[in-house]
């Protein structure tokens, strides 16, 4: 269950969008500026997040996304689905095709427990805990200068 690098620029660019104030688009470039990351690909990744119904879409001078629901409601798990595929908590951790109780691969039975308590832990996470999180400089999203964070803060 190690993330792929499109589920991680999901993950930060919605929380990103999560820190701003409620129902204020925000465009992809600035987004993507922000994190470092190539603005083709977030973008790609942002439609994605669209057709999920995570998030509003607006084209335009004063265009951007904005989250659907607010980030209180929105869990890592519903975004890992999405950018994952729905089989993201069935896969067998070494990859094999087949992995159950019945034929299980050589880690099943340590890795199950793990993986029961990863996934209860991307159904606790909230958008608006991370974001907060980030607000409160407790955290960090992006290698950015502290100074420059500040700013974005502020704003």
């Amino acid at each position: 269950m190690i993330l792929s690098r499109t589920s991680q620029y999901a993950i930060q660019a919605l929380i990103f969008i999560a820190t701003r104030p409620p129902g204020e688009p925000v465009l992809n470039r600035e987004i993507a500026s922000y994190l470092n990351v190539p603005p083709a690909y977030l973008a790609k990744i942002m439609q994605s997040l669209c057709k999920g119904n995570l998030l509003y879409s607006y084209r335009g001078r004063l265009g951007g996304f904005c989250l659907r629901e607010g980030a209180e409601k929105t869990v890592l798990m519903q975004i890992l689905l999405l950018t994952e595929g729905p089989s993201f908590t069935q896969d067998c951790v070494l990859g094999l095709k087949v992995c159950s109780d019945a034929t299980a691969c050589p880690m099943h039975t340590k890795w199950l427990p793990i993986k029961k308590k990863v996934v209860a832990l991307l159904n606790e996470q909230t958008l608006e805990k991370l974001a907060r999180a980030v607000q409160t400089g407790k955290y960090r999203l992006s290698d950015l200068p502290a100074s420059l964070l500040a700013s974005m803060r502020r704003t």
